[in-house]
């Protein structure tokens, strides 16, 4: 179990909500760990429902239970992986004096955009997004629903004031995706971008002709 010491530069609080789309939660938690990052995992109810819908993975409930589960699909993490409870109030991502570096909601519901635009802070992973606002680190959203009602419209422009980033899952296709894994990959590698965290996932658009050019 890794060190219960939280203090950290690349500290990064993932949180997965019920909203489709499990793979991109899952791949994200797969290239934060694989670059180093150590990651505070939170997982709605909903989440892990979608998640056995959506996936061959089937995690236990309990946090230990689950983090150790994880381990072992993706390989990596049992040093730089933690995972909390829904409820576990005495976690680090809960108060401002242990804020990690970013946070980010990946898949994120309307309903989990609206709690958290209304501070409602009713379970860990709203309150986590109050702190990360308060403190001024960085929140992205990787929302996952269409279409769009005025409501969530409203409420993504009241965070976008407060300084969220809102990335839609909204996957480009000029690198000629032949897979969902491609597709998965062009939203995961966006979302890395914003955090700053280095990969491979995707080729940068004109990259190859800039690379011709210098030769």
């Amino acid at each position: 179990m890794p060190s219960e010491s939280s203090h950290g530069a690349e500290r990064i609080a993932l949180a997965w909500t019920g909203a489709s789309g499990a793979a991109y939660g899952l791949r994200l938690l797969e290239q934060l760990l694989a670059a180093g990052v150590r990651v505070e995992l939170i997982v709605s109810k909903a989440a892990q429902v979608v998640l056995g819908q959506e996936t061959d993975l089937e995690l236990p409930a309990q946090p230990e239970a689950m983090r150790e589960a994880l381990v072992a699909h993706l390989g990596r993490g049992a040093d730089t992986l933690r995972v909390y409870g829904r409820e576990q109030w005495t976690a680090p991502v809960a108060s401002g004096s242990n804020a990690p570096r970013a946070m980010v909601v990946c898949p994120c519901t309307s309903g989990t955009v609206a709690a958290i635009a209304n501070g409602t802070s009713d379970n860990l992973i709203e309150r986590a997004a109050d702190v990360t606002i308060k403190e001024r680190r960085q929140l992205v959203l990787v929302h996952r629903e269409t279409p769009l009602s005025l409501i969530h419209l409203e409420n993504m422009t009241r965070l976008a004031r407060m300084g969220v980033t809102i990335l839609p899952a909204n996957p480009g296709f000029y690198h000629r995706p032949t897979t969902v894994e491609a597709l998965v990959d062009f939203v995961v590698a966006r979302v890395l971008d914003h955090l700053e965290v280095d990969h491979h996932l995707v080729p940068r658009w004109a990259a190859d002709e800039e690379r011709r050019e210098a030769e």
